[in-house]
C-alpha cells in the first residue's frame, strides 16, 4: 500500500466517506419528504373538490 499523500489523508478519506453517505442520506430523505407532501396536497386537493361539488 502507498503511504499517505499527507498528514491528514487517513481522516480526510474517512470524511470523504462520511460526507458522501451523508449527502445520499439527505437525498434519501428529500426524496421521502416531497412524497409525502404531494401526496397530502393530492389528498387536499381532492378534499377540495369534494366539497366545491
Amino acid at each position: 500500500m502507498a503511504p499517505p499523500a499527507g498528514p491528514y489523508s487517513g481522516t480526510s478519506t474517512l470524511a470523504l466517506v462520511a460526507r458522501a453517505s451523508a449527502f445520499s442520506l439527505g437525498l434519501v430523505y428529500g426524496s421521502i419528504k416531497l412524497r409525502v407532501l404531494k401526496a397530502k396536497a393530492k389528498s387536499h386537493q381532492k378534499a377540495e373538490a369534494k366539497a366545491h361539488h
